[in-house]
């Protein structure tokens, strides 16, 4: 399943989920994940795969060396693995800006008027850090009007399948009380379940941005349609560090 947001233009963005593609195990389908240890030779044809949705070569993509920061970068030229951010604006057109996810909640953000795009990898950590908005202040620097910019967040682990202990609750509560709103309890004794999608939506919608949606689709109970690196955990097929597959999310303009 491949997702496209209802606000912005079905010809210059996808969510992609995790068919249509060609690598096989539990790298299947679409996995395009340059650090597992994936047959290579398919990740770069899935590359080609979800660039060609786009109009686009594999070459075209932008594919950040993506970590759990708030660094946000201008390009004006696609590379792959060499920029560590996880967060990237453009104003040249051909450039298939992209994030990589497997439960992260992917932000595609642009201002087509202007000409002007953005993309954010929000984890918990890099949305909680403020990745969100330093795209947004990095897009109006290049010249975005903010009463323009369409915001999507795409497919991301949903609440009900999220549990979190009490550091991380405490943490969040610790930053501003109000984000008490975003947990609701477990079943386990001093455990949580957070809404990442609502946390997203809300660091949008609170920076002034009107055209928002969310995709409510759930990475880990849609195991059909996406890769989730919570579900590999808990089935045990994660034996080392970036073994699992992706999916991509990409807009262009």
């Amino acid at each position: 399943m491949s997702y496209l947001a209802p606000n912005l233009p079905t010809d210059k963005h996808c969510f992609f989920g995790s068919q249509g593609g060609v690598s096989s195990g539990i790298y299947s389908s679409l996995n395009v994940s340059t650090k597992s240890d994936d047959n290579k030779d398919n990740v770069l044809q899935n590359l080609e795969i979800a660039a060609s949705v786009l109009n686009l070569h594999k070459e075209n993509l932008l594919l950040l060396n993506q970590g759990v920061s708030n660094k946000v970068v201008y390009v004006d030229e696609a590379s792959q693995g060499i920029i560590e951010a996880d967060g990237a604006v453009t104003d040249k057109k051909g450039i298939g800006l992209c994030i990589r996810t497997a439960d992260c909640a992917p932000v595609l953000m642009a201002d087509f008027q202007n000409e002007v795009i953005g993309v954010a990898h929000a984890g918990w950590r890099g949305a909680f850090k403020g990745v969100i908005e330093n795209a947004l202040d990095l897009m109006i620097a290049k010249g975005a009007k903010l009463q323009n910019i369409h915001a999507a967040v795409g497919p991301c682990i949903a609440q009900k399948s999220y549990e979190v202990d009490g550091n991380f609750y405490t943490q969040f509560i610790t930053e501003n009380i109000q984000y008490e709103k975003y947990f609701i309890l477990s079943n386990k004794k001093r455990h949580y379940l957070f809404d990442l999608e609502k946390f997203c939506f809300d660091r949008l919608e609170a920076y002034g941005v009107s055209s928002i949606t969310v995709s409510g689709l759930d990475t880990y109970a849609l195991e059909k349609e996406f890769f989730s690196f919570r579900r590999n955990t808990h089935r045990g097929l994660i034996h080392a560090p970036k073994c699992f597959p992706v999916e991509l999310s990409c807009i262009v303009l």
